[in-house]
């Protein structure tokens, strides 16, 4: 999915829509649609770099401030529809009402973590924003971490691919294959921690969410 434009194609989008190019199509991928984010940005880093065309300080703030937009709209939209869809259609999926419940808790306990380093897991980086506002994750707390999160992906990726040149390319494969393994073993141990404590988390699930609602 990351990996759909080459060089010569974000050269030529670059020259024709500059920073707006990288802040809209990293903005779009945040707030939950499958396009290419983080080719995008060590695409133009790479452009900038050789041609000298964009300058690199600005590509880092421009996507940065892409991946802050975007997930702050997938967060609101995520709020604002995606637990009553959820309400009414997850139960097709295995998602009924005591799942649900359950999903707000962890949002409740570990969603800045799942935000923060959601941002460099493909998947997750189109998925946190949307899943932590309709798990109801407290918007003053999605906010930093998210910004937090968008600022250093953004760093690490845009200026990583700038001084790295064509090398980047060569690792950012292979790093984002070892992302997605970890993400998937970082699910799957979640996964096994639910399942032999699911009566437990129920249980402090409700405790925590009835005493918020008082």
């Amino acid at each position: 999915m990351d990996h759909f434009l080459d060089q010569a194609q974000i050269a030529a989008i670059l020259s024709t829509y500059g920073y707006w190019a990288i802040f809209v199509i990293v903005a779009l991928e945040s707030s939950g649609l499958p396009l290419p984010g983080e080719t995008i940005l060590v695409g133009a880093s790479i452009y900038a770099r050789l041609s000298g065309a964009l300058s690199i300080e600005a590509i880092v703030a421009t996507a940065a401030g892409g991946a802050i937009v975007g997930d702050n709209i997938g967060y609101w939209i995520g709020r604002e529809l995606g637990y009553h869809f959820l309400e009414r259609h997850g139960w097709r999926v295995g998602l009924g009402p005591d799942k649900l419940r359950l999903g707000q808790y962890l949002f409740y306990r570990w969603g800045g973590a799942i935000v923060f380093f959601g941002r460099f897991i493909a998947l997750l980086r189109i998925l946190a924003a949307l899943l932590a506002g309709a798990n109801h994750l407290h918007a003053g707390r999605f906010f930093i971490f998210n910004a937090t999160g968008g600022i250093v992906w953004a760093i690490v990726f845009g200026f990583g691919a700038y001084w790295l040149t064509a090398g980047f390319e060569k690792i950012q494969g292979p790093f984002a294959t070892v992302g997605a393994l970890a993400g998937l073993f970082g699910v799957f141990l979640m996964w096994r921690y639910y399942k032999a404590n699911e009566a437990r988390l129920l249980r402090e699930a409700d405790d925590v969410l009835s005493q918020r609602k008082r």
